[in-house]
């Protein structure tokens, strides 16, 4: 097609253009094979140069006939049979014809070839203006897409539970690591399962996601039971939790409490299967009740670092406010 219209053009305007266009991608090629050591491509380039020269001599020929022609062109009126005399007759005036402009070969050619030569200085200088696509800054991950994921039988008895990839995407935010306060870090990790709770026999769901950064993980998880917010703060007191607040958030009965993660080490080659499970780095976790109303069911938003260093409450305030309104609920 581009051939096709190519051919269309006026002589004068192929031809440079077709000049301008070889010599530029022929001395570009041959420069990146020359920095390169690509033989092959040093070929292709002086195949484009050869193009090139090929059009020069053909542009230089069409002038030196244009020049050969052009006073040829001007003949001499030849020597006709004298008219016999005759009665002068009244000549009406005449409109002198205007002789037909023809185009300016040279100004369509230096039309194109200026034109050209923009394109091709845009090509030649782009990689050195404009910014790589990969100049070496990481990029945030993002969540792999669980279209495709089998979801256990509590999510249909379930009908307003989300799964893993929708709180994925609700929690993977632009502005996550801003909220930590590590606005430079990027997301290294981000994932989400659509698990059901433990010891539940399969039967409460409970989907979540994660998001890794350098310094903090963040991990979101709901939890569909009847257990209400006030009923988790009283057994709390027989757990290991500590520096307990209960507080509200976006309208909702909400805790704040810390405790230990936990530590396993997998041995993936010979001989033992493993350590024992460790008490892992403290971790600091809010819970939020699913309505006002508090009749059961919680999200959970926990924060950790393997150095141990937690943020402050504000940013699990933060989080909070920011991502639970973006969580989507499924129609009943």
């Amino acid at each position: 097609m581009l051939g096709f219209l190519v051919r269309l053009l006026p002589f004068w305007v192929r031809e440079p253009l077709l000049i301008v266009v070889g010599s530029v991608f022929g001395v570009r090629i041959m420069y990146l094979a020359q920095r390169d050591g690509e033989w092959m491509a040093a070929g292709i380039g002086l195949a484009f140069l050869v193009f090139t020269a090929v059009r020069i001599h053909t542009v230089v020929q069409a002038l030196r006939a244009r020049r050969t022609t052009a006073p040829q062109a001007q003949a001499q009126p030849q020597p006709g049979p004298q008219p016999q005399p005759q009665r002068p007759a009244v000549q009406r005036p005449t409109t002198p014809a205007v002789p037909e402009k023809e185009p300016n070969a040279w100004g369509q050619a230096f039309a194109a070839v200026a034109v050209i030569a923009a394109l091709g200085a845009a090509a030649w200088l782009g990689p050195n203006l404009l910014p790589s696509e990969d100049d070496g800054t990481p990029r945030a991950a993002s969540c792999a897409s669980g279209e495709d994921e089998k979801l256990p039988a509590a999510y249909k008895k379930t009908p307003r539970a989300v799964t893993g990839d929708d709180l994925c995407k609700a929690l993977n935010r632009a502005d996550l690591a801003q909220l930590l306060g590590t606005p430079a870090e990027t997301v290294t990790v981000a994932s989400g399962s659509s698990d059901t709770a433990p010891l539940t026999d399969g039967k409460v769901a409970q989907p979540e996601a994660e998001v890794q950064f350098d310094t903090y993980t963040v991990n979101v998880s709901v939890t569909y039971n009847q257990l209400s917010i006030a009923q988790y703060v009283k057994l709390m007191t027989y757990g290991e939790e500590t520096d307990v607040r209960t507080l509200s958030v976006l309208g909702r009965p909400a805790v704040l409490a810390s405790d230990h993660t936990m530590k396993i080490e997998i041995n993936l080659g010979g001989g033992s299967s493993g350590g024992p499970v460790e008490q892992g780095p403290l971790a600091r976790t809010l819970s939020v009740a699913l309505d006002a109303k508090d009749r059961g069911g919680y999200y959970d938003i926990t924060v950790w670092s393997a150095s141990g260093a937690l943020p402050d409450d504000t940013a699990l305030l933060g989080i909070a406010e920011k991502v639970l309104p973006t969580i989507p609920e499924r129609p009943v």
